[in-house]
């Protein structure tokens, strides 16, 4: 090993220790809640805040990964604290605070694998999580502030989930909720038995974080140092985002529908001049969907659906303006979860997106269909195992990524697993042919 590789792995143990510390120290100056589970359920909600106290909660985390596809580089040391803080202002009004620091020193160790823009980019960020208010008027509740608003949840696919933005500079990981970004919202939600209302309004909007050229995971096929400036809409009411959603229980079946009038959360590519030179931009976009689930017993159906209108995609026809076209598109997922003996866990999802003005320079199928398969097995009361895997039916393109947990203490949680990508350059997973990695998590919950 290098006398970079051991620095490496010198500061990699430092950062676990330092954070192992960190949580020790703010359990004895606290008295800190624990978890309610060795998988992180902290009771983080403000409803757990035991009168006008305030209760902390949090944790810290060490996840290092090794790109072994050659040249084989370290590609993460990441050293993450979470801290959050829940409590109580009066009798009707609930707060959330909640803040993350991340610091990773890889994009330093292995500045010959990365461009001084993703050096600048991903080296070390702090960020506002959440942070709101929550008060309550009869059957109708209010949030304001930073917070997640999740209207779908299939595994590893964010279709009707279409407010959150993403963190996307790391790949998919299966715990979404650490790649959510939350949205500067007003949020008000009505509870009337089986029915549930809500009307959303996001005057300043947060947009997917997806990294610089040269990145591990970067989206779009550009050389590494490629300036890609961002453009992202000037902060004014008409540049908002505005929704509503419906829910309703009817026999069994958990039924929703929205309407959601946004700046898309993802950024599309534009060329700007034929040198060429490129700009991201956020589309102003009408998407229109529903969810769907049903319990049946020995396995459990889900559903999404969501029509798009405004979006524009990239396309190699030289005569389109700013290298792009728009179409609307019809995304769909159905899936089904099949617990067995509370040991085993299968769930399989199709997916499939149809785009209406489809042109053959977009340099995909009018019709994109794929597969994803998750097999999870309880081994003990210690150790869990688990495979994902996605494949596209329209070209060799696949990932598999297994992974397998250990819950060392209630506090103390590991992870190690594989990430592997192959298949076509444009397909989804194929893109990312040469990113294979390992890679090791430890977390310790306060």
């Amino acid at each position: 090993m290098s006398g970079m590789r051991r620095m490496a792995a010198a500061l990699a143990a430092c950062a676990l220790c330092s954070a192992a510390s960190a949580a020790d120290e703010l359990d004895s100056l606290f008295d800190l809640d624990k978890p309610l589970d060795a998988a992180g359920a902290t009771g983080g909600d403000a409803s757990s805040a035991a009168g006008d106290g305030v209760r902390w909660s949090g944790y810290g985390e060490f996840r290092s990964a090794y790109t072994y596809a050659d040249p084989g580089h370290w590609s993460k040391l990441r050293a993450r604290a979470e801290l959050t803080a829940n409590g109580k202002l009066g009798e009707r009004t609930k707060f959330k605070l909640q803040g993350r620091l991340d610091v990773d020193p890889v994009f330093d160790l292995e500045r010959q694998y990365y461009p001084a823009a993703v050096r600048r980019d991903q080296r070390q960020e702090f960020s506002v999580r959440e942070a709101y208010l929550d008060t309550a008027a009869g059957d109708w509740e209010f949030r304001f502030g930073r917070q997640h608003v999740v209207w779908g949840e299939m595994v590893g696919l964010f279709l009707a989930d279409v407010v959150s933005a993403r963190d996307l500079r790391d790949f998919f990981p299966t715990e979404l909720e650490t790649i959510r970004i939350p949205q500067w919202a007003a949020r008000a939600e009505y509870f009337g038995g089986d029915a549930y209302f809500e009307l959303l309004w996001i005057p300043v909007p947060s947009y997917d974080e997806i990294g610089r050229p040269g990145t591990d995971f970067y989206p779009f096929p550009l050389p590494a140092g490629t300036s890609v400036p961002e453009r992202k809409p000037r902060r004014a009411i008409d540049n908002g985002n505005w929704g509503v959603r419906a829910t309703r229980l009817v026999a069994g079946w958990d039924l929703s529908a929205f309407f959601y009038r946004s700046l898309d959360v993802s950024p599309t590519l534009y060329r700007t001049s034929f040198a060429p030179t490129f700009e991201l931009r956020h589309d102003r976009i009408r998407q229109i969907g529903g969810t769907v689930s049903k319990d049946f017993g020995e396995f459990v159906l889900k559903g999404e659906a969501v029509h798009t209108r405004g979006r524009s995609f990239p396309t190699s026809d030289v005569a389109a303006e700013f290298g792009v076209t728009k179409s609307d598109t019809f995304d769909y997922v159905i899936g089904v979860d099949i617990p067995v003996q509370d040991v085993w866990r299968f769930y399989v999802q199709h997916f499939s997106r149809v785009t209406y003005d489809h042109e053959q320079a977009m340099g995909s199928d009018r019709t994109e269909s794929g597969l994803m398969l998750l097999v999870n097995r309880k081994l003990g009361d210690e150790f869990e195992a688990e495979v994902l895997m996605g494949s596209s039916f329209n070209r060799e393109d696949y990932s598999i990524r297994p992974k397998l947990s250990w819950s060392i203490t209630r506090d103390w949680r590991g992870q190690a697993g594989i990430d592997l990508f192959a298949g076509a350059k444009n397909g989804l997973f194929g893109r990312f042919d040469d990113r294979d990695r390992v890679y090791m998590e430890v977390r310790r919950w306060f």
